[in-house]
């Protein structure tokens, strides 16, 4: 299927590694040139590299979301390199762990600045050169937890759920626009993060098969599985779709809707 992603321009935050990373390649597959940011060099470097492998457009961003001119300077960056960007993945990693009680002022200043208020940046700092050419996608990267929360992580709770509301509340807005917004729910996907809460358990593998031993699909998720949504979500197929939160856990989810 052609997705009709050929010459556009995307930019996917935390894009060197996980969920973003594969973001970014599967955008790269559709024929997107690709600007990636995330907050080290290092991993930044890599992830352009991977994307030139495959005969891509690609930049890389250095860019802390957390940071109050982070959001604006990727998009004006990417803009600069690669031209006006068509296609947005705010894909922000998670903020720190624990209960309600263990979440301290420093967790919910960063959780707020990184994950609501890091997305909210990047897309306003997006939407104008949307609206003027009259097309445009808007894809957040959020967590099931918007639909289940999960015990333990509190800040991710309220700051997804935060993000879940600014979807729905944007993708009317800017219908008329030719513009799509959507969430995607990722479940248990197999990323660093995903590691570091099963290694919270003891031994890391042997929390991996018992959470495996869990799911319907007796399985983790894989990062690309996720990043081939995210540019179904993406695509002029999917020009019809907008303002819904896609979950993308294997069938874990016990919600109806």
């Amino acid at each position: 299927m052609d997705l009709g992603l050929e010459g556009r321009v995307a930019l996917v935050t935390g894009g060197s590694r996980g969920i973003g990373r594969a973001a970014a390649m599967s955008l790269a597959a559709e024929g997107c040139a690709v600007a990636v940011s995330a907050r080290g060099q290092e991993g930044v470097d890599d992830a352009v590299a991977a994307l030139r492998e495959t005969g891509a457009r690609a930049h890389g961003v250095v860019a802390d979301m957390a940071e109050t001119d982070g959001p604006a300077r990727a998009v004006e960056e990417a803009e600069r390199v690669l031209g006006p960007v068509d296609v947005v993945v705010a894909n922000a990693g998670g903020p720190p762990q624990g209960g309600f009680m263990e979440s301290d002022e420093f967790g919910w200043d960063l959780a707020l600045r990184q994950n609501l208020m890091g997305t909210v940046r990047l897309i306003r700092a997006a939407l104008p050169s949307m609206r003027a050419r009259q097309w445009g996608r808007i894809i957040t990267v959020t967590s099931s937890s918007v639909r289940e929360p999960i015990d333990g992580l509190t800040l991710s709770n309220a700051t997804r759920a935060g993000v879940a509301g600014v979807v729905r509340t944007l993708a009317r807005e800017v219908a008329a626009d030719g513009i799509t917004v959507n969430n995607v729910l990722p479940g248990p996907i197999l990323t660093d993060r995903q590691r570091s809460l099963l290694a919270r358990q003891g031994d890391l593998e042997a929390a991996l098969a018992a959470r495996s031993a869990r799911h319907p699909m007796l399985r983790i998720g894989r990062p690309e599985e996720v990043g081939d949504v995210i540019a179904f979500l993406a695509s002029t197929r999917a020009g019809f779709v907008t303002g819904v939160s896609v979950l993308v856990d294997g069938g874990e989810s016990r919600v109806l809707a």
